[in-house]
């Protein structure tokens, strides 16, 4: 089985994957036997480019193009694709969790492959996803007083894989159209066996709220409406799916659909408006509650 693990290479700093960031310039690879490691000379290494033999590799700053090149030349399996992806995100950039891991079930793993393929002409596009809010928003739409230390995106809170969120969405920005894919984990249970009403409500909002920034920028929730159908099981893969249906001035409507795989299952509807913030009227209110 692949199973990449981080080497040093001489005369780079110590590579701690456990604290996710690394200092910048320096190479770090990866390799499927620690003997391979002594096979590259530094000189051998250039910053931009890939280069293979036993076995290792260079993952300094390389593009994402390359780094698909470098998955195809390996001929891995998408999940061992998205594992490369979420290893080069530890190399000084936030790390993605909309990525294939572990405790992502075969329907999850289907479901993802086959939006990802939708991917290749344009009309869709996955959404990366972090464990910080900010590293969502685009700069532009960024205020200069809003960023805290310590703060973490409520769904992406808990870091053990499999037992709580566990999603990825894509974006058609032509139907104005967001899709998640979600599976629930044990510790969003509410029923048993089933996932918490509030856990649903909350993959609603922010599937809903992503379609809404795609199309307005900055919004938040001013209303979410939900009418629960059938309960979603702990584990299970359903589809969360929403749309813009109007935008009126500052006001966003939308709707959405959480169903089953196959379509056949209902799991709940809901109707949502968000409001489109104004930066400035957002700095005077965030200014006046300090």
């Amino acid at each position: 089985m692949w199973a990449p693990r981080w080497q040093k290479h001489p005369g780079c700093a110590t590579v701690n994957q456990s604290l996710g960031l690394n200092p910048p310039g320096d190479c770090f690879l990866f390799s499927s036997s620690v003997k391979d490691s002594a096979r590259l000379s530094r000189k051998q290494l250039s910053p931009g480019r890939i280069h293979g033999r036993g076995g290792l590799f260079c993952l300094a700053h390389i593009s994402e193009n390359l780094l698909n090149s470098l998955a195809e030349e390996l001929q891995l399996r998408p999940k061992q694709a998205g594992e490369l992806k979420a290893l080069y995100s530890q190399l000084g950039q936030p790390k993605d969790y909309a990525l294939p891991n572990a405790s992502w079930s075969q329907d999850m793993l289907d479901l993802y492959n086959r939006f990802l393929e939708m991917t290749k002409d344009g009309l869709w596009k996955r959404i990366p996803s972090y464990n910080n809010i900010l590293d969502h928003i685009p700069e532009s739409m960024k205020l200069v007083q809003e960023k805290k230390e310590g703060t973490r995106l409520f769904l992406r809170s808990i870091d053990a894989e499999g037992v709580g969120f566990e999603y990825v969405m894509f974006l058609n920005a032509l139907e104005k159209r967001v899709v998640c894919l979600f599976q629930p984990g044990s510790y969003l249970e509410g029923h048993p066996g089933f996932a918490h009403g509030g856990s649903i409500a909350t993959i609603i909002d922010s599937t809903i709220g992503s379609c809404a920034i795609f199309v307005a920028g900055r919004v938040m929730t001013a209303n979410l409406s939900i009418n629960y159908v059938n309960p979603v099981p702990l584990g299970s893969v359903v589809l969360v799916d929403s749309k813009v249906d109007k935008v009126e001035g500052r006001k966003v409507f939308l709707s959405c659909k959480v169903q089953s795989v196959d379509g056949g299952t209902l799991h709940a509807e809901a109707t949502a408006l968000f409001i489109q913030l104004d930066a400035t009227t957002s700095q005077k209110q965030q200014a006046s509650c300090q």
